[in-house]
């Protein structure tokens, strides 16, 4: 087995081979080299899919890549995982990597039905290129940024693209509080029990808000 082999294969949830992952791979990959393509990717993942935290499913047919990408949205788990199969559709070693954040991006029916603004196990990728691994956040569509004001994660395929600790008004954004390290799968029994214990507001199988995140949010944090 070669060094990158766990990274370039297909799981239950990174379902490479899925043929909507596959076809989104070709559509959206651009660039002759490695680091251009894994660039174009992530602004296709990043913007093409809605940040949406309200729908949570952590079935493992909700928590497959080609769920997220047939459905159009997904948390920050979701799209990391989607980014991480199409950058391995496209011959791109990638894994998922995990932290716990406090999200100062929050609405109050997400407080209440979590308890609390810090988000454990949120999720990014990090992709294999030009001999390096390089930690790539898609969580957040160029629209939601837009609407609330906050610096847009870009993601240059040399430089780390994470969280901004602040918005464009310089309000307190993200704060990462723990490091829980790099997976070649989704760790689906490690999260699931987590979000059990932490999240005890939250149904067994996820959270399942009605309602739009993206009209709550700006209606409770009007850009400044």
């Amino acid at each position: 087995m070669s060094f990158h082999d766990q990274q370039l294969r297909a799981t239950v949830y990174i379902d490479t081979e899925h043929p909507a992952i596959l076809a989104f791979a070709r559509e959206h990959v651009n660039g002759t080299t490695p680091r251009e393509q894994a660039v174009s990717l992530y602004v296709a993942v990043r913007d093409r899919l809605r940040y949406d935290p309200y729908r949570i499913d952590l079935s493992d047919q909700g928590m497959r890549a080609s769920t997220a990408l047939q459905q159009g949205f997904g948390w920050c788990v979701p799209k990391a995982v989607v980014l991480a199969a199409v950058a391995r559709a496209a011959g791109i070693p990638a894994r998922l990597g995990f932290a716990d954040v406090k999200n100062h991006l929050s609405t109050e029916r997400l407080r209440r039905t979590m308890g609390t603004d810090v988000f454990i196990w949120h999720g990014y990728t990090e992709l294999w290129i030009d001999g390096a691994w390089r930690k790539a956040t898609p969580a957040f569509n160029i629209e939601l940024c837009d609407k609330f004001g906050l610096l847009p994660l870009e993601f240059d395929g040399v430089h780390d693209s994470l969280y901004h600790p602040f918005d464009r008004a310089g309000n307190q954004h993200m704060t990462y509080v723990n490091e829980r390290g790099s997976f070649d799968d989704l760790p689906m029994a490690q999260i699931r029990s987590a979000f059990a214990e932490t999240y005890p507001g939250m149904s067994a199988g996820g959270q399942h808000t009605k309602g739009d995140f993206a009209a709550d949010a700006a209606r409770e944090n009007p850009p400044g």
